[in-house]
């Protein structure tokens, strides 16, 4: 494995900190501030929103720049915007420090899936892509948890500055570990807004919005759902956080290793089953031990689809793929928006926080609708009929 693999992982364990670390601290920082919690939500909603606008918005200011250089850029302003957090006096604050972290994500993760995708050979492609977003599940299973820990018994602002910390670490093996790789030829800002004229780019950054939103209904208030209906205890939301990290790692592993084997069935399989476990949460979520066990499967089945969307996207955007990359994770962030914001509808609904599987399983199955459409018209641009040649006439 490259060690400049290593050093994007590390940037992605820092993002991923701070991206899902809020959902285990979302009653403390609603009760410091004084609000509910579906508007203490909108810190998970307004994050999602800045990676959705800051992905192309970052992507293309750093045409201009080399890749590492760009990468750097994006550390220190996720570095400033924890910084941000962390000193946040009231709520609104807070939400602007959120949003200016967020604007580095997309493009991070973006800019970095091209880099790591070019470190390697074809064959080996969505292998390193989940190399790189290793950094994010493992965030999950250490950073999150930890994150959570630190910020139930010293505060949810020390969470904030340790994740600035991080940013710094992150920076520093950028610099010193990714390669100066040379921008491509013909590479421009035209060029890359062409790609998406390919209906194929389209649809796959329409599964990812829906089957990643589907994911997220169910998590962002998975605190007050592990602690109001399945009974567990405050303390048990730490380990249940490492056991949503765990699905994820696991899952993001095998969908690397598979996707570069057979994408599309992965895909099939994939969001089939995690429409299916969606909407079982409604169920389950009322027993401690059928709960933990469908978190497990739902961060599984969520990040096993991350690297064949992100190799799709790749792929069908070939010759002009960064800024394709980027748009394409600001798409996990707008489903993350799209589904923070109707699991808080349905819950200040009166619904229950269990509603919001109920939204996930919707969204899931969407993209599963996509998929199928998207291979459809891939089997009838193979089997169409070549055009006939011009008969020649000889005189």
């Amino acid at each position: 494995m490259p060690l400049a693999l290593l050093a994007l992982a590390i940037g992605a364990f820092g993002i991923g900190t701070t991206e899902f670390v809020i959902m285990g601290l979302l009653p403390e920082v609603a009760a410091d501030f004084g609000v509910g919690i579906p508007t203490a939500g909108l810190l998970v909603t307004g994050y999602a929103v800045g990676v959705v606008v800051g992905a192309p918005l970052m992507t293309v200011l750093g045409t201009r720049i080399s890749r590492k250089r760009m990468l750097m850029l994006l550390m220190v302003l996720f570095t400033a915007g924890n910084l941000l957090s962390a000193l946040a006096p009231g709520f609104g604050a807070m939400l602007a420090g959120r949003i200016v972290a967020s604007l580095a994500h997309g493009a991070f993760f973006g800019i970095g899936s091209v880099v790591a995708a070019e470190l390697v050979a074809p064959e080996k492609k969505a292998g390193a892509i989940a190399t790189m977003f290793t950094g994010l599940t493992v965030a999950n299973i250490v950073g999150v948890p930890l994150g959570t820990f630190v910020g139930q018994q010293v505060g949810w602002r020390a969470t904030f500055a340790a994740v600035a910390a991080l940013g710094v670490v992150g920076l520093l093996g950028i610099a010193r570990l990714v390669p100066d790789l040379p921008r491509p030829q013909g590479a421009h800002l035209r060029r890359e807004l062409a790609a998406f004229k390919n209906a194929q780019v389209v649809l796959a950054m329409g599964m990812t919005v829906l089957g990643f939103g589907g994911v997220f209904a169910a998590i962002t208030y998975v605190k007050p759902m592990m602690t109001g209906v399945a009974g567990f205890s405050e303390g048990s939301v730490t380990w249940l956080l490492v056991l949503l990290g765990t699905g994820m790692f696991l899952g993001n592993l095998l969908g690397g290793r598979f996707a570069d084997r057979r994408l599309m069935p992965m895909l099939f399989t994939t969001l089939g089953a995690l429409t299916v476990v969606l909407a079982l949460f409604t169920v389950t979520a009322h027993n401690e031990a059928t709960a933990a066990v469908t978190l497990l499967l739902i961060g599984a089945l969520g990040f096993a689809t991350v690297p064949p969307l992100q190799k799709r996207v790749l792929d069908q955007a070939h010759g002009a793929p960064t800024l394709a990359s980027a748009v394409n994770i600001g798409a996990f962030n707008l489903g993350n928006a799209l589904a923070a914001w109707l699991g808080g509808v349905v819950i200040a609904a009166g619904y229950g926080y269990t509603a919001p599987n109920w939204v996930g399983a919707l969204l899931a199955g969407s993209a599963l609708v996509l998929a199928l459409v998207s291979a459809a018209l891939e089997r009838r641009s193979k089997t169409a009929p070549a055009a006939a040649p011009v008969p020649v006439l000889n005189h």
